[in-house]
């Protein structure tokens, strides 16, 4: 009786032998979870994590073939594969139909680094920022925590999430003064923000409470999201 049921135990192991899920497959998921917040604007350089999912499935698919009585997960080697390919490519095209698109009709794209002293030189407006005074102008940026929480008309926009939660106290030339027309207001928050408007040199430096550097910009904004 015991022979029998010992018998039988070995039957069913060789009937069903135990595989491993590959260690690829599981990684291709991770991956494209990873890399999901990249279809979001702010988190846009996220999109590249799709790239070694799509690598890890392909390992995964060669040695799940190479190996069939070791390995399985092929069906999710398979999902991962075709996700991270969906995403690396649709968020690369939605992103360059946004950028392609995103500038209303008048305006002109000033990308913020431009306004930006150079890091080791006098913290000045640069020769770019004197060139566009009085122009209507689009660019993006994030704004300070130190601009107040809730809905803001007024705030203080900077170039990055660095500088605007980990960079401490912003230089003058990495700010920028923002007013919304009159009855409008945005949310304090950690997204990025797109605006376009007149945009302004102060000849004086101006001086905001909860900032030690002055300011050297500011925009009176039109359109913005």
């Amino acid at each position: 009786m015991s022979a029998e049921v010992q018998f039988t135990g070995a039957a069913d192991a060789a009937e069903f032998p135990y595989k491993a899920i590959n260690r690829g497959s599981i990684a291709s998921l991770v991956f494209l979870g990873l890399a999901l917040p990249g279809l979001m604007g702010t988190f846009s350089p996220m999109l590249v994590l799709a790239v070694p999912g799509i690598l890890a499935a392909i390992v995964a698919l060669r040695a799940i073939r190479r190996y069939p009585d070791e390995y399985s997960g092929a069906g999710v080697a398979k999902f991962g594969l075709v996700g991270c390919l969906l995403l690396f490519v649709g968020g690369i095209g939605f992103h360059t139909y946004t950028y392609l698109t995103e500038v209303p009709d008048g305006y002109e794209r000033v990308a913020f680094y431009k306004l930006q002293a150079e890091p080791n030189g006098p913290d000045q407006p640069t020769e770019d920022a004197l060139s566009i005074d009085g122009d209507a102008i689009f660019l993006k940026g994030y704004i300070h925590p130190s601009s107040g929480s809730g809905m803001l008309r007024q705030f203080v926009l900077v170039p990055d999430l660095g500088t605007c939660c980990f960079g401490g106290d912003p230089r003058s030339s990495d700010m920028i003064e923002v007013t919304l027309p009159p009855g409008e207001s945005v949310r304090a928050g950690l997204t990025k923000r797109k605006l376009a408007g007149t945009f302004r040199v102060n000849r004086i430096p101006q001086s905001k409470d909860d900032f030690k550097n002055s300011m050297f910009y500011k925009i009176r904004v039109d359109q913005y999201e």
